[in-house]
């Protein structure tokens, strides 16, 4: 398979005539690509978005009922989307989303047959700053915890499903994208922890992808260097042609 470039358009564009422009401009670029690329727009697009693969920006941990204000991954699937984005740090940070929520909608994603891009990442600066034996303790601590719990009772034959976005909330929009050299540190932490609740043959199988200040300058330096499946993009994916470069850089 081919490397995984996800688009979190996050709250993008304001109309629905701007979301099908930007799609269609994204899926006549890409034409060729080897690459799995997945659009993750706002919910009330989803349903008029055709002929990319689709992935919701989040899901509710319940199915149905009095839940206002929330979608269910049954009410996803129904319209053909086949991933969900869960635990993003901006979810984390403004829905208060706790490791536990998470892991319940992990579970939700999977009972309806919808793959997850998990999101995890620590709220350091970068660990090769001084005091680096302290801040690589503190990342490695935060990134098994959110994994350790995020993927609480998931089988090992489960994580087939699931791809893992390591996210440094630091690089998240701040045009501070994290060096190669931390990234591939980062991606061995999270080998090292699948392969103490799983195994190394599922270490080793998982995919990583990277997320946080991607563009088309450092996409191609992520992907042949430092390890990664893919890429996570946010603000470039709202640009088609930058984007489209992005994807260019994973054939």
């Amino acid at each position: 398979m081919g490397k995984i470039i996800v688009a979190n358009w996050k709250m993008n564009p304001n109309s629905a005539e701007d979301a099908k422009s930007l799609f269609d401009a994204v899926k006549n670029g890409i034409n060729n690509s080897k690459a799995e690329v997945i659009i993750c727009p706002p919910y009330v697009y989803l349903s008029l978005l055709r002929g990319l693969t689709l992935g919701a920006q989040n899901v509710s941990i319940k199915e149905s009922g009095a839940f206002t204000g929330q979608v269910s991954a049954v009410m996803l699937k129904d319209i053909g989307v086949q991933y969900s984005i869960v635990g993003h740090s901006e979810s984390r940070q403004y829905l208060k989303e706790t490791n536990q929520d998470i892991n319940q909608k992990i579970v939700a994603c999977l009972n309806n047959d919808i793959k997850v891009i998990l999101c995890i990442g620590e709220n350091e600066g970068p660990a090769s700053t001084p005091g680096y034996g302290e801040a690589k303790e503190r990342k490695t601590e935060v990134l098994d915890s959110e994994i350790l719990e995020g993927l609480s009772g998931i089988s090992e034959e489960n994580l087939k499903n699931i791809i893992i976005a390591y996210e440094p909330i630091f690089a998240i929009g701040t045009g501070k994208s994290c060096s190669i050299e931390e990234t591939k540190q980062s991606i061995s932490i999270i080998k090292n922890a699948i392969s103490k609740i799983y195994s190394q043959k599922s270490a080793d199988e998982i995919k990583i992808i990277y997320g946080g200040s991607v563009n088309s300058q450092n996409a191609e330096g992520y992907l042949q260097e430092a390890g990664v499946d893919g890429l996570l993009v946010g603000g470039a994916s709202l640009k088609p042609e930058e984007f489209i470069k992005i994807v260019e850089s994973a054939n």
